[in-house]
């Protein structure tokens, strides 16, 4: 697989060692020699321990929480890494912090998507490997190469096992108007029907049900979004379908940040069953029955496979 003279190595920071040490366990090779950790006044410190001159180098390192700690981990590692003349360096970023704060929602609002992906360019990143941004013009915000996988084709493949001699009576759910090209791509990947949740949002991190376009009686209905927060959203549309007839309610998403109330509200909610994938680690407190963890492993290193080889990684959009 050695195509261009580099030998690779991967690196990561503390958000998401399991994953890290999975995805380069599929690959073949242990995580490089770094110790990242912190100076008693709480900089962050970082040292590579190993020879990384020439070599085609990938960062493994979500921006999930504690969202600034882990993005200036990502940044000093970049940065270490480029001083160390590594030859070419990709952030691989499977949940990518800051994401919806991607335009001025009202006067004096900061675009912190742009500076966050200035910030990664600019500590000497050459490539970006990332999952579902929550805006998919965010690709856009970084004058780099970047990959974008999607995380639809696990959580498919996960249902259509799930309700293989059941898919007449499934019908998936967008849980308000924003996702429903998102949901309409995996409802057609299902082979089933579409319904649209249309709801108003008074204020941040609260959201009303207004109304439900589409059939749900006496389905087994899909809500599928690409990151759940605190739950709200999610869950008040799960109450919602269950109020008005729906058999049962089952969620996914690709990014499970789960912050604040979100386990209560999931705990004590119409959701059945709730399937994230593994991009961001989920915290012990999180681990409630009702939540299922796929793993994003495979297709991550994949990818990384196949930009060290530089082949094309646009058939792992589908194919997992």
């Amino acid at each position: 697989m050695n195509l261009h003279g580099k030998d690779i190595k991967i690196f990561a920071g503390n958000s998401n060692k399991p994953l890290a040490e999975e995805i380069a366990a599929r690959i073949g090779l242990p995580l490089g020699a770094a110790a990242v950790g912190k100076f008693s006044d709480g900089e962050t410190a970082i040292s590579i321990n190993e020879v990384v001159r020439g070599s085609d180098v990938f960062v493994i390192q979500s921006t999930s929480a504690p969202v600034n700690d882990n993005l200036i981990e990502l940044l000093l590692l970049v940065d270490a890494l480029k001083r160390a003349s590594a030859g070419r360096i990709t952030a691989v970023i499977p949940y990518f912090g800051y994401a919806r704060q991607d335009r001025k929602a009202k006067s004096r609002d900061p675009i912190s998507a742009k500076l966050v992906a200035n910030l990664i360019t600019v500590a000497g990143t050459d490539r970006i490997l990332t999952m579902d941004l929550h805006a998919p013009q965010l690709q856009g915000f970084f004058d780099i190469p970047l990959d974008h996988l999607v995380g639809q084709p696990i959580l498919a493949h996960y249902f259509q096992e799930r309700f293989s001699d059941q898919m007449d009576d499934v019908v998936v759910v967008s849980p308000d108007i924003g996702s429903v090209g998102r949901c309409r791509t995996f409802a057609e990947k299902l082979d089933v029907p579409l319904a649209i949740i249309d709801k108003r949002r008074p204020k941040a991190n609260v959201s009303e049900i207004m109304n439900i376009i589409g059939d749900v009686r006496n389905k087994r209905v899909i809500l599928v979004d690409d990151l759940i927060d605190t739950g709200g959203t999610i869950v008040n549309a799960a109450n919602a379908l269950a109020e008005i007839g729906a058999i049962e309610v089952f969620a996914c998403c690709t990014h499970g940040v789960l912050s604040g109330p979100a386990i209560e509200r999931i705990r004590h909610s119409a959701i059945k069953e709730l399937v994230t994938l593994d991009t961001i680690p989920l915290a012990e407190a999180c681990r409630i029955p009702q939540i299922r963890v796929l793993s994003v492993a495979d297709i991550f290193a994949e990818a990384i496979e196949r930009i060290y080889g530089d082949i094309s990684i646009s058939t792992l959009f589908t194919q997992f």
